[in-house]
């Protein structure tokens, strides 16, 4: 099993202000304060058909957005303590990796890549190379773990314990180190089994130098979430796992980098079945067409280098301001960055 890194992780400052989704507008926002909002907010707004009334709503939203963001590290560790002092698991096998949990199609990708015996472009003929560039499909886990794996969270759900929210986008699901799956599950999954490939496919975003992660679960059902608006991940690399129940449609698309400029060019459509995982750069846009029936629960994880993002924020494009935090934070490290520079605030991700 994989020794568990004591690296002290960081989050950027503009997480803070950065990125706060609205999801009646389908937007994302910066907030630093009313006066810097309202010139830079009102008009975009306003051409989207919020106003009056609807746009002070919009604005308290934002800020109580905020306010949670500053509060969440605290949160973070109030949830994990009360779940680990009183919450008892289902399935308690299913928090720690094990090799039958994995296709034997994904294992034998796992031992080429660790023994040397592929390339990038044999490798590449192993996978199945979606429509969409470097966006790649294969068997992850059984069909036995999925089951069991939705059962344990299922489990959880039905709890009064605290849950929190996945991300800014997704309103269901469950964060997976408040559960206690972090350094027997996840990190062991992307350092002994993920690492080995995204070296090979991944070299220019950091697919070698993956040190840390954010991991969730999102739920989409009807009278719940259904689908996700096209965004790009606070990561270097994605993986998605779809592990079920039954449900109908909700494929992904993909479209371009986030840097690449908006453009009348189609996105290319994967459809995401049991049991398969997809793997693709974090920062390449995607979002998840609506489901039309059932209940679809996804494995998500936001595998992220330090290595790169301490030279430039993925999310404010600019050198990080390291704030304190708990956990992995942002996966922002003291590296390559100046100590002196800071800031005391407590928050992560």
């Amino acid at each position: 099993m994989s020794k568990v890194t004591m690296k002290k992780y960081y989050c950027c400052k503009c997480f803070l202000t950065d990125n706060i989704y609205i999801s009646e507008y389908d937007i994302h926002v910066t907030y630093h304060c009313d006066d810097q909002f309202l010139e830079t907010w009102q008009k975009k707004l306003q051409r989207r058909g919020c106003s009056g009334d609807k746009f002070t709503e919009i604005l308290q939203k934002v800020k109580s957005e905020v306010e949670r963001r500053q509060n969440l590290g605290a949160q973070s560790l109030i949830r994990r303590d009360l779940i680990s002092a009183n919450y008892t698991p289902l399935h308690p096998h299913v928090y720690n990796i094990q090799k039958n949990y994995f296709s034997p199609v994904f294992l034998s990708i796992v031992d080429a890549c660790k023994s040397g015996r592929v390339n990038v472009e044999s490798l590449m003929n192993m996978l199945h190379q979606e429509h969409a560039e470097q966006v790649f499909s294969f068997p992850l886990f059984t069909q036995q773990f999925c089951q069991d794996f939705i059962e344990e969270i299922c489990h959880f759900e039905s709890t009064d314990l605290p849950k929190g929210r996945p991300n800014t986008m997704n309103n269901y699901g469950v964060l997976l180190d408040d559960l206690g799956f972090g350094d027997q599950f996840v990190t062991p999954l992307i350092q002994e089994y993920l690492t080995p490939i995204t070296k090979l496919l991944y070299p220019d975003c950091g697919g070698a130098s993956l040190d840390s992660h954010k991991a969730f679960v999102v739920k989409y059902k009807l009278g719940e979430d259904l689908s996700l608006a096209y965004h790009y991940d606070n990561a270097e690399v994605t993986l998605n796992v779809s592990l079920g129940k039954e449900f109908s449609d909700g494929s992904l698309y993909f479209g371009d980098m986030r840097w690449v400029p908006p453009q009348e060019t189609a996105c290319t459509e994967s459809t995401h079945k049991p049991t398969f995982a997809l793997l693709h750069r974090g920062q390449h846009k995607h979002g998840a067409l609506p489901i039309r029936s059932g209940e679809r629960y996804n494995l998500i994880i936001w595998m992220r280098s330090s290595v790169v993002r301490n030279r430039c924020c993925p999310m404010c494009d600019e050198a990080p301001q390291l704030m304190e935090t708990v956990g992995y934070g942002d996966g922002l490290t003291v590296d390559h960055t100046r100590e002196d520079e800071m800031v005391n605030v407590c928050a992560a991700l």
